[in-house]
């Protein structure tokens, strides 16, 4: 299983080496199934959204198709993933993708897909790969889904958790020494990424891809 975790998708040539490394094809060979699920309750604007997709669009893919989960039957949605290289789960809110990646049906067949597929996340799409969805630390360093009151189970495709937007200046808490004092008593590792960095996994090896700052706890 091949996954790429970004906190803020393909931002440097790191990223993108790491992503079409694990593809082993050319961009202009490659097609992609654009998973915009997660940011459909996102409130405000929503720029942040179409300047991801913009960028997709300059690493020069053969296709790039968009799959809403949440917003058409899977009879729509399922073969554009059958067909894509990569299934590429966009951000947004991390409860709401995993739900409709439970309604829609998607969770059945994820594991098959992902047998030769690439799996690139981006902040709420890194997220749902945990085991769980980690509500304490959503609330805590997030400050989002304050309303929930119980844990969502995750995907649970790797045995850590990722937090990401290390340092930027829309989430002012998640920072270094905040997280450490959020996670303790958290058994498994957390990697704190920023913008500019990514976990590539390889059949459960770990390797970071970044041009920017990221932390390891446990």
């Amino acid at each position: 299983m091949k996954l790429l975790l970004t906190s803020a998708g393909i931002k440097n040539k790191t990223i993108a080496k790491a992503l079409f490394g694990m593809v082993g094809k050319k961009p202009s060979d490659t097609s992609l199934v654009f998973i915009p699920t997660a940011s459909n309750v996102e409130k405000g604007d929503k720029s942040w959204l179409i300047d991801d997709l913009m960028n997709l669009k300059k690493q020069g893919f053969k296709s790039i198709e968009i799959g809403d989960i949440s917003a058409v039957d899977e009879k729509i949605w399922k073969p554009k993933f059958e067909e894509a290289d990569i299934l590429y789960f966009e951000g947004g809110n991390t409860y709401h993708l995993m739900e409709w990646i439970n309604k829609s049906g998607l969770v059945k067949i994820l594991p098959d897909l992902l047998k030769t597929k690439i799996y690139v996340g981006v902040s709420a799409g890194s997220c749902v790969v945990s085991k769980d969805l980690a509500l304490k630390i959503s609330q805590d360093i997030y400050q989002e889904d304050l309303d929930k009151t119980e844990n969502m189970e995750g995907l649970n495709l790797v045995n850590f958790y990722i937090l990401p937007h290390l340092n930027s200046q829309h989430f002012t808490k998640v920072r270094k020494d905040f997280i450490g004092e959020v996670v303790k008593g958290i058994s498994e590792k957390i990697y704190a990424l920023d913008d500019n960095s990514a976990l590539k996994v390889v059949d459960g090896k770990v390797e970071v891809a970044s041009e920017g700052e990221w932390f390891e706890f446990n």
